[in-house]
């Protein structure tokens, strides 16, 4: 009774008999036999396109509109029977119930085929818009056909059963290969409708290139192109690499020479000629390209290309892609090559500069058409806020390879200065800088930190370090440094050069002490390098002449203990004529006092040295004796002519001393005495009496009156 009442109230208004579960039976077998040999049909239109690959022409459209027919019926049925009516049926008649079970089954294979329908038809959709060349639409159908075939991005969610059994079958490795397929073929077709719309060429010459990009102003089927194959996973290696290698590198690294044209082929297209040499050359800024001419070239080049710079997913552009791919590599070299080199090297060209703003608006170009992204690609920014310090270097390096110019400059080339300044005026105003000749490369030098020091700065940034601060300093310690270095040989073997770094030195010292209030950095310590360094080098000098002398007075020796002989006299004109030479070079040159100076030292080293050798006689005769006076003559009537002013060899220290030799030369024993005058007289001033009393031996034989002479000698 309970399973007929539930019979009743699952097919209310019929009876609860068996002829209601017999019609229920034959609807359901009649369903299952109409679905069966649908799905016969189906599987046959299926294998024969993806397992057999025969010809059909069938359109999916017929089994799609059979199959809806199908499911709706199908699903009428089941909704009319209920779960509640399917128990009941279950108990009544087993064999109904099994109907009803492969109904199910059947209506999830109908799903099944209805899906692969589907797929089907999207694949002749393909076809056919491909015939209608509407690549948009192929590229909407191909992802359609994509999500129904690996559940990407799919709208439509699809139900497991259907998913797990479509995998399964056989023809789901045919679909996919027919999907790569057409996705093959759509890519290709769009690469070489966009190869046809926008013509990329380069023609390589022995020396030179020209490249050309052509673009149709058929924007709406390029953008069209463009979007298709962005969009369809495409791989822009090739023509970023293009861009890169051809264009990008080339504006900015050359000088290049550009064409543009938007009138090519009959106005239906935009020409963009670049045309440049390949020769291997080294960078020079008369050969590096002027940063704006680079800016307007690639405005250019982005105009050209403007057309393909299409907005993909209304996030991504066209430019950003390609960017990713060259904005490294051309934001290096913009600031390396281009940007840097074109920092200004003087004030005047610092005030006058626009490259800040000018970058600025270049970065803003760049972001504007998405080629860079602002917020993550800094480089230009950054140069902007480090311009001022790539300023300061600049101009210091500009300066310093201008110091170095000048230090590699003969010293040999002379000029007067302060020729009205003579020792007389500099003794009583020590403040004047003495007569005296300087390498024109000393007067350069000057002039060259005089140029920094009247540079302006009063446009520079009140928070902004003096661009110049140091430099003057480092000039001054570059000369120092480099010029011993440069002029080293020079410097050992031509005592003029000596002079002349000598007088450079003072020079720059003097200029240094006059703009003691300008700011220079390590004031005294510099002033005491300068003379330090030119009085070392003028001390060599004269040091290398007294050995010059030493070497020549090495040969001063006495043929015979009664006669002089010729070789003193002749040793001795020769150090005079070495001293006469070297008057020539320094007596114009030296200030008069260092000269002087330096020639009084020499003078002595000389005097005493003959000195010396004549204290080491142990006889002289009577002839020697006369012929050392004239000898000595030599010396006192040639040396003081050696100076400007002839009295100035009375500061040779062993002046008096080889005049007072000479005297002693002719001297009596009683004249010994009374210039000796126990130890009172003149003599003393320049000997000992140790020294005299060997005199004394050496001049006279050995007497009473000798002896008496020597015992007065205390």
């Amino acid at each position: 009774m309970a399973q007929n009442q539930v019979l009743l109230e699952t097919f209310p208004g019929q009876g609860n008999n068996a002829n209601n579960i017999e019609a229920t039976k034959s609807a359901i077998t009649k369903m299952l036999v109409r679905t069966e040999r649908f799905q016969t049909r189906v599987r046959k239109h299926i294998d024969e396109n993806y397992t057999e690959f025969m010809p059909n022409h069938t359109s999916p459209d017929i089994f799609l509109e059979k199959s809806s027919t199908l499911g709706e019926e199908i699903g009428e049925l089941l909704a009319s029977v209920g779960e509640e009516g399917l128990a009941a049926l279950n108990d009544a008649s087993a064999e109904l119930a099994n109907s009803s079970r492969d109904l199910r089954e059947i209506m999830l294979g109908l799903r099944v085929s209805e899906h692969i329908l589907k797929l089907d038809d999207l694949f002749q959709c393909v076809e056919d818009a491909k015939g209608n060349k509407d690549c948009l639409v192929v590229l909407d159908l191909m992802g359609k056909l994509r999500s129904l075939i690996y559940g990407e991005g799919s709208t439509d969610v699809i139900p497991p059963d259907v998913e797990r059994i479509f995998h399964s079958l056989e023809c789901y490795e045919s679909i996919k290969v027919k999907y790569h397929v057409q996705a093959h073929l759509l890519q290709q077709n769009l690469q070489e409708r966009f190869d046809r719309l926008v013509q990329l060429n380069c023609k390589s010459f022995p020396t030179s290139k020209c490249v050309t990009l052509l673009l149709s102003k058929d924007e709406a089927q390029l953008q069209d192109i463009v979007m298709a194959l962005f969009q369809e996973r495409y791989n822009p290696s090739k023509l970023c690499t293009f861009l890169l290698e051809h264009c990008i590198e080339p504006l900015i690294q050359k000088p290049v020479s550009v064409e543009y044209n938007d009138m090519a082929k009959d106005g239906t297209h935009i020409q963009l000629t670049l045309s440049y040499s390949i020769k291997e050359q080294e960078t020079s800024p008369l050969l590096r390209p002027n940063y704006k001419d680079v800016f307007e070239h690639f405005r250019l080049l982005l105009q050209t290309l403007g057309s393909i710079n299409s907005s993909l997913n209304g996030t991504q552009h066209v430019f950003s892609i390609i960017g990713d791919h060259v904005k490294d590599r051309m934001l290096q070299l913009l600031v390396d090559e281009c940007l840097i080199p074109a920092v200004p090297e003087t004030m005047d060209e610092y005030n006058s500069s626009t490259l800040c703003v000018d970058v600025v608006q270049f970065e803003q170009q760049l972001a504007d058409t998405y080629i860079i992204n602002p917020e993550q690609d800094t480089a230009l920014s950054e140069f902007t806020k480090q311009f001022d310090t790539y300023y300061r270097n600049r101009l210091s390096a500009r300066v310093l390879a201008t110091a170095r110019e000048i230090i590699q400059r003969d010293l040999q080339d002379m000029t007067l200065v302060a020729p009205n300044n003579l020792s007389s005026n500099v003794a009583s105003d020590p403040f004047l800088f003495p007569r005296c000749m300087i390498s024109k490369s000393a007067q350069e030098f000057v002039k060259l930190m005089d140029r920094v020091l009247r540079q302006p700065t009063d446009k520079v940034a009140e928070d902004a370090p003096d661009p110049l601060s140091g430099v003057v300093g480092l000039l001054l310690e570059t000369y120092i440094d480099e010029v011993p270095k440069v002029h080293k040989k020079l410097l050992q073997s031509i005592p003029q050069q000596s002079a002349l770094f000598h007088n450079n030195c003072m020079y720059l010292t003097h200029w240094v002490a006059q703009h003691a209030n300008k700011g220079i950095d390590s004031f005294p310590s510099l002033v005491k390098m300068l003379q330090a360094t030119g009085t070392k080098h003028l001390r060599v000098q004269v040091n290398y002449q007294e050995s010059i002398l030493m070497d020549i007075m090495s040969g001063f020796e006495f043929e015979s203990p009664h006669t002089l002989g010729t070789a003193p006299l002749r040793l001795v004109r020769q150090c005079l004529r070495q001293l006469e030479l070297l008057k020539n070079v320094w007596q114009q040159v030296l200030p008069e006092n260092v000269y002087n100076s330096s020639f009084c030292e020499l003078l002595h080293a000389f005097t005493n040295e003959l000195v010396r050798r004549v204290f080491k006689l142990r006889d002289i005769s009577a002839t020697m004796a006369s012929e050392l006076s004239d000898l000595i003559d030599v010396v006192l009537e040639k040396a003081p002519l050696l100076f400007q002013d002839k009295h100035e060899v009375v500061h040779v220290r062993s002046w008096l001393k080889l005049q007072q030799l000479k005297i002693m030369m002719n001297a009596s024993l009683k004249e010994f005495t009374e210039l000796w005058c126990d130890g009172a007289g003149p003599l003393t001033a320049n000997y000992q009496a140790s020294e005299i009393k060997h005199l004394i031996r050496a001049l006279f034989q050995d007497t009473d009156r000798r002896a008496k002479a020597i015992t007065q000698i205390v």
